[in-house]
């Protein structure tokens, strides 16, 4: 009886060291550092998006540049057939699009998530029941659009989405030096700008005398158009989708 109740004991820490010999695997969040007050959380986080930036930085394509000087990536493939149309000066074609504010960590002028400032066609906005309900509708190379958007819509195809640079320039800011406060400007506009892609914190200048508001597209909310008011000196983001070439 002595020997089978001692057996009985023994049998327990041979399970358990058996056990000990494979450990369970570690939660997802076991890894993670621990922070003890907002300032570590913070310093912590920041580390953490400085590497996403770092791996984004080497894993995005590289941007390319149109004949017209605008940057621009691809995020999505259109019609790939070898006949597809493309897109010219002079054709009248069907839009989506989204103008966005450069996020905090945009690297390069076109990375990185962007808040949306007004948009067409994706259902964002309060005249829009449900996406592609309305589009945008231009010829390419009108003096009514935007110079940049010109520019980028050149070579895509049916259903391609394009994410390109706005600088303020090629944009809605009217194309005169005294409303230019970058490098060779007479403007007070931006003396603490740099450089007009990276910077997205360039200072106001006169509404009235450079913001141009006939230049498309264009917001029809007014609250927009305020959003508007306060960055059309800055370099700004456009996704554009081509629906239709007509």
């Amino acid at each position: 009886g002595g020997t089978a109740a001692a057996a009985a004991i023994a049998v327990p820490p041979a399970n358990a060291l058996v056990k000990g010999n494979a450990p369970p695997p570690k939660s997802k969040g076991s890894d993670k550092l621990k922070c003890t007050n907002v300032e570590e959380c913070q310093a912590q986080a920041e580390l953490r998006a400085d590497e996403e930036r770092r791996l984004a930085e080497e894993n995005e394509v590289p941007a390319s540049v149109t004949a017209g000087g605008t940057r621009y990536r691809d995020l999505e493939d259109g019609n790939t057939d070898r006949d597809a149309r493309l897109v010219k000066d002079g054709d009248e074609v069907q839009l989506y699009y989204k103008v966005l504010k450069l996020g905090k960590r945009s690297y390069d002028g076109i990375s990185g998530e962007g808040t949306v400032v007004f948009s067409r066609g994706y259902g964002l906005e309060d005249d829009e029941k449900k996406p592609f309900d309305k589009s945008f509708d231009t010829f390419v190379g009108s003096n009514s659009n935007i110079p940049a958007l010109n520019d980028a819509l050149l070579g895509m195809t049916v259903g391609q989405v394009r994410r390109f640079a706005v600088l303020p320039q090629k944009g809605w800011r009217r194309p005169t030096a005294a409303c230019d406060g970058g490098p060779g400007g007479k403007g007070t506009g931006g003396e603490i700008r740099t450089d007009y892609v990276v910077v997205p914190t360039a200072t106001m200048v006169e509404q009235e005398a450079c913001f141009d508001m006939t230049k498309q597209p264009f917001p029809t909310a007014y609250a927009q158009q305020r959003r508007m008011a306060q960055r059309f000196d800055q370099s700004l983001i456009m996704e554009v989708q081509v629906a239709s070439i007509k």
